[in-house]
């Protein structure tokens, strides 16, 4: 029978012993240094690639080759992470903090519009406050490369399992993760996850009950009523809210070709270009609001799921962006703000307009209809 300390080592994010192996694993795969240097020095890479390479891997050797520890690394992610902030934000803000306790593990269940930068302003937000960082939830389908499933696991996320096909499979990995979720919230750490597989490319958020099931498998298995689990879990509803998403035109790209074509293809390192879109674009202002811990007495996995969404309705933070898209007229929406939505909107072309200015506008329309 495996110990709780290795039931969960396909999924689970590195502990202090793996942190360097997983370092030395990333600086020295070929397909990571490549996409570095095309994301990073794509206007001199045919030419200056083979010299870049080996000045990479020194590079990183220097800034990570000391780092043993979890607790060193997210120094290290929270170093990049007040810069980030600082070039590609106007301002970052929170609220909701005050209503929860910096003691206790909770299971965070947010809205999900940036693959890597939901989690990691929700985290910012918690560090700010002295509240523990949060274990994060990330689906199998973004971990294709090695590299990239080593990169995420030395950041505390853990695995999703989405790529299993077989039922048997898939009920398996389905109770490992409820297992895990529940043993990480019991024990050591609060948790992070996306109210729905993938991310509200139209700005419609909405929570699948698939996923409350997911965390009630557990739950089911040990034989503790629907109502008694989903209060031991804790739940917080999160809405993260941008002024500006940096990835806009790709959502609305998807959504166009599949409104026209029936499908929509993604490119090979597709996924990967979006988290770097996610962190480098420019996000005007960004919001994290902290809900209260839902504490009802619910029967279902729907339930459970339209509580979520009233309270993500009620506390996004709705930017001008919002409601100039929605044409609600405001004292508070500025002509400065107008004119700097209308220069976001000139890189999207004529076709994807509309697409994009419904994916702002949905967020106001959630938020009046409550």
């Amino acid at each position: 029978m495996p110990t709780s300390s290795d039931r969960f080592s396909d999924i689970r994010p590195y502990n202090d012993a793996e942190i360097q192996p997983a370092i030395q694993r990333v600086i020295n795969n070929d397909e990571f240094i490549d996409a570095i240097v095309s994301f990073r020095f794509s206007k001199i890479a045919k030419f200056t690639g083979f010299l870049l390479k080996p000045l990479l891997r020194r590079y990183f050797l220097y800034k990570w080759g000391s780092i043993n520890s979890i607790d060193e690394m997210q120094r290290v992610v929270g170093s990049y992470m007040q810069h980030m902030i600082d070039s590609t934000t106007t301002k970052f803000t929170y609220s909701g903090l005050e209503n929860l306790d910096a003691n206790k593990n909770y299971l965070f269940v947010s809205n999900h519009r940036d693959i890597a930068m939901d989690p990691s302003f929700v985290n910012w937000a918690l560090f700010s406050e002295n509240f523990k960082t949060v274990r994060i939830a990330i689906g199998d389908n973004l971990l294709s490369k090695p590299f990239t499933s080593d990169l995420m696991r030395m950041n505390k996320s853990f695995i999703v399992k989405r790529a299993l096909k077989a039922p048997r499979e898939m009920m398996k990995a389905v109770l490992q993760l409820s297992d895990y979720i529940f043993t990480s919230l019991q024990n050591d750490s609060s948790i992070w996850i996306a109210q729905r597989e993938g991310r509200a490319k139209d700005g419609f958020d909405k929570t699948e009950p698939a996923i409350v099931k997911m965390f009630y498998m557990h739950g089911k298995k040990s034989k503790i009523a629907f109502n008694e689990y989903i209060k031991q879990l804790n739940i917080v509803p999160v809405a993260v809210s941008y002024e500006f998403d940096p990835c806009d035109r790709h959502k609305a790209k998807e959504l166009y070709d599949k409104a026209q074509t029936g499908e929509y293809k993604k490119s090979e390192f597709e996924d990967i270009e979006s988290i770097v879109s996610g962190i480098v674009g420019q996000k005007g202002h960004v919001h994290v609001a902290f809900g209260k811990v839902l504490d009802s007495d619910f029967d279902n996995p729907e339930q459970v799921a339209l509580a979520i969404d009233e309270q993500i309705y009620q506390n996004y933070y709705l930017h001008p962006s919002n409601f100039i898209a929605a044409n609600k007229k405001l004292d508070s929406v500025k002509e400065v703000d107008k004119k700097r939505f209308e220069k976001h909107l000139q890189n999207i072309g004529p076709e994807l307009r509309e697409t994009v200015l419904k994916m702002y506008a949905n967020p106001t329309n959630n938020s009046l209809c409550q």
